[in-house]
């Protein structure tokens, strides 16, 4: 039978939020409903909202779910009805990259998760006045009191740990870390460069700090996340208001360059100085996304040295193995997510939203 629930609905590209009953189908063989608990707000979400990426509209956002299964449906084996449980994307479990543990990378993962807004055979997952809305968002669209999420995209996790204070695992923090972890992966002494103190870039600066990395640089152009990134294990920060990026980080690596670089803002002039400040077989990770079909010029020549671009979705991760680890550091005081996390009220959306843009708050996380 079908489920009426709470969602927060974006009628078309550059409208609010707006609090609506929608009707959840009920859950298909590899479905699950999820009561949730809290969700992360990303700048993904605010991108689609804006109508930036052609996301059926109406439709319902949401993508880093935190929440307590209530019900699965009859081929789900990985959860039961009372786990908690967080969400994060899907992929369609057969594609040679998620055989090869790399369902970030899932053939199916635009409209799987990001711009179809259904389930793989077409159908709706979520309606409002018998006409469908756009939902399935990464699996899950958990801007809502009840999500029905796919099994791929649920991470079975430690009831012990609030789920308030992880939900924002399942997209920003794994990003950011697997930017470091899965990528980079810093050798002893090596520089590691984080362009962008947000929510992604302030958790691979955590990341980097548990590497042997010695050098950790965070630029950004607010003062308040420079010294937030330095309590959080950068040794170096960088006003990128007030100094040249690539004169800064000639002179805190003796003019060598970066090893690795990890570019956050989606800028392509931020991205081409991060280039240029590469070492020589040194590797820049580009997160930021900028506008679909945005370009960037680069002096080919300077790539000769064995400068490495790498392209990254979601840390390159698998799920079922980095988010419990990410859990259990959380837990244990390791990584300390709280430190970027501010909570809202579901109902205070729009207000968490207008933070966010205005660089108020880092991660918003909306509780129910």
């Amino acid at each position: 039978m079908s489920i009426t629930t709470r969602a927060a609905v974006v009628e078309s590209g550059g409208a609010p939020f707006t609090l609506s009953d929608v009707v959840l189908d009920e859950p298909g063989p590899h479905e699950a409903l999820v009561r949730m608990v809290a969700t992360g707000l990303c700048h993904t979400d605010l991108g689609v909202a804006s109508g930036g990426l052609p996301f059926p509209l109406p439709g319902v956002l949401g993508h880093e779910g935190a929440g307590v299964v209530e019900a699965v449906g009859a081929a789900v084996t990985g959860v039961a009805p009372g786990d908690h449980v967080l969400l994060s994307f899907t992929s369609c479990g057969g594609c040679r990259n998620c055989r090869g543990g790399h369902p970030a990378y899932c053939a199916t993962w635009l409209p799987l998760n990001l711009i179809g807004g259904r389930r793989a055979d077409g159908s709706s997952t979520v309606s409002r006045g018998g006409e469908p809305l756009g939902g399935h968002f990464f699996g899950q669209s958990s801007f809502a009191e009840r999500a029905l999420a796919d099994e791929r995209s649920l991470v079975k996790v430690d009831a012990d740990v609030p789920l308030d204070s992880i939900a924002p695992l399942g997209c920003g923090v794994q990003t950011g870390v697997g930017a470091v972890w899965n990528v980079l992966k810093p050798v002893t002494g090596s520089t590691v460069v984080v362009l962008g103190a947000g929510a992604v870039g302030l958790s691979a600066v955590m990341a980097a700090a548990l590497t042997p990395a010695t050098t950790i640089i965070a630029v950004d152009k607010v003062g308040e996340r420079l010294s937030l990134a330095k309590e959080l294990g950068a040794t170096h920060t960088v006003d990128a208001g007030e100094a040249d990026l690539g004169e800064a980080i000639a002179s805190l690596t003796g003019g060598q360059g970066a090893d690795g670089i990890v570019e956050t803002t989606g800028s392509v002039a931020v991205l081409r100085q991060g280039v240029d400040a590469l070492a020589a077989r040194g590797t820049l990770v580009l997160v930021g996304a900028p506008p679909f079909g945005t370009e960037v010029s680069l002096d080919v020549n300077g790539l000769l040295g064995g400068k490495q671009i790498v392209g990254l979705t979601l840390g390159d991760s698998e799920t079922q193995t980095l988010i419990p680890a990410l859990v259990r550091m959380v837990k244990e005081g390791r990584l300390p997510l709280h430190r970027l996390i501010s909570t809202y009220p579901f109902a205070d959306i729009d207000q968490a939203v207008r933070d966010m843009r205005a660089g108020k708050t880092i991660k918003p996380v909306l509780t129910f």
